[in-house]
């Protein structure tokens, strides 16, 4: 699959958050849990999370993936990625033209 351009004219995914919670075992760290949701052909812009570490877990559908010059991946329902802190997330969004997909994210970060 070719790795698509980021196109702004496309859907935004729109986000929930599910859960935050300071970590009392890590001072200073907190966990946070969002609900991403991708409209068909739905799409994120390339963006960083700072010094955040990400999981995610795809609930529904194929993701399109890419983390700084690795190629992209298409993850489907059931995978999951990591992202180090500081990473560049260059591609995010929906495989599918014609169906939603959704995953869960969850980061730890400072308080």
């Amino acid at each position: 699959m070719e790795e698509p351009t980021y196109d702004p004219s496309r859907p935004l995914a729109t986000t929930t958050l599910v859960y935050q919670y300071k970590l009392v075992n890590c001072p200073g760290k907190s966990t946070v849990g969002l609900l991403v949701e991708y409209p068909p052909d739905g799409a994120t812009p390339p963006h960083r999370h700072g010094g955040a570490s990400v999981s995610a877990y795809v609930l529904k559908g194929s993701v399109l993936n890419k983390m700084n010059n690795d190629p992209m991946k298409v993850v489907e329902q059931g995978g999951s990625w990591y992202e180090a802190p500081g990473c560049h997330h260059r591609i995010g969004a929906n495989a599918s033209k014609t169906e939603p997909a959704a995953f869960f994210v969850n980061f730890v970060l400072d308080t």
